[in-house]
């Protein structure tokens, strides 16, 4: 039954891993769609993957829920995200009353819009045409979305994860239609840039959250409303640090302040080259100076 209580919105439904541009059609058709009809735009997402209910290990996700969220306000204007909660409850819920009591109901769903691939209620029994068939019987409007192409692969989050994987920043840019990014509150490390007169930011990559291909990244560095270069290093820093543990480090270019204990964005825009390992730490810097070369070089023939 209808709640008076709740604003009623346009919704656009999906997990947004990545927020890609097949993203951006769901949210952009939303906000049309709100616009249209006097209607609050949102999406409507979950806290975590709903598989990690039942796979042997967690899906390694492009980005944290507060990334998500934050790609969602700043690239495509949608101010309400709603994470719903995902255990065992929601993943037994029947469709009929995800859509009628849930979305319908609780969250005054008056327009929804999801991908042609969309699936949803117990065992993904839901799908676009019962989720379409039941928006007329409540009389709200559906938009069903096509799946989008690049060069003939499907614009998806499993293809762009493999991009990471390989470190091809280039390509995922592409297809995410933004660079990779990875925010987090910088932590103390073992202060080894210092050592050598390079300091660097560490930043602990959120659980569950891939990281990219091991390796030296032309990077840049979001501090509040400033934006400057970096150079990131991702992998296990084996000239210095004999511990598999996965680091983030940037150093960040023409700027020297303290930032332990802020929160700011590194985005990725390109593999430099792979990590390896040096003779010494004078190598390690020599080497470290030509990433820098390298990263303002990038910069200056891509602004």
């Amino acid at each position: 039954m209808e709640q008076t209580n709740v604003a009623h919105r346009a919704i656009a439904l999906g997990f947004f891993d990545g927020i890609h541009r097949g993203h951006g059609q769901l949210m952009e058709r939303a906000i049309l769609r709100a616009g249209e009809l006097a209607l609050r735009p949102a999406v409507f997402t979950f806290d975590r993957h709903p598989s990690d209910l039942y796979a042997d290990t967690p899906v390694q996700l492009i980005n944290s829920a507060q990334d998500r969220a934050d790609l969602i306000h700043r690239l495509y204007g949608i101010r309400e995200v709603i994470f719903s909660h995902f255990d065992e409850a929601m993943m037994c819920m029947p469709w009929e009353t995800f859509l009628t009591e849930m979305l319908y109901g609780q969250y005054g769903a008056r327009h929804l819009v999801c991908g042609e691939d969309f699936h949803f209620g117990y065992r993904g029994e839901g799908n676009p045409s019962k989720l379409a068939a039941t928006c007329r019987t409540l009389g709200i409007g559906c938009d069903i979305i096509p799946l989008m192409e690049i060069d003939g692969i499907k614009v998806g989050s499993t293809y762009i994860r493999t991009l990471l994987a390989e470190g091809d920043m280039e390509r995922a840019t592409e297809f995410l239609g933004h660079p990779h990014c990875l925010s987090h509150t910088v932590e103390h490390g073992k202060r080894l840039g210092s050592s050598i007169g390079i300091p660097t930011v560490n930043l602990t990559v959120p659980p569950h959250v891939l990281t990219p291909a091991h390796g030296v990244y032309a990077t840049r560095v979001q501090i509040g409303e400033a934006s400057y270069m970096g150079v990131t290093n991702v992998g296990v820093r084996p000239t210095v640090d004999r511990s598999t543990h996965v680091t983030v480090e940037t150093f960040i270019l023409d700027f020297s302040s303290d930032l332990y204990g802020q929160t700011l964005r590194v985005d990725f825009y390109k593999r430099l080259r792979a990590e390896r390992k040096f003779a010494s730490l004078d190598e390690l810097k020599t080497q470290i100076q030509r990433d820098m070369d390298s990263t303002r070089s990038f910069f200056q023939k891509h602004p």
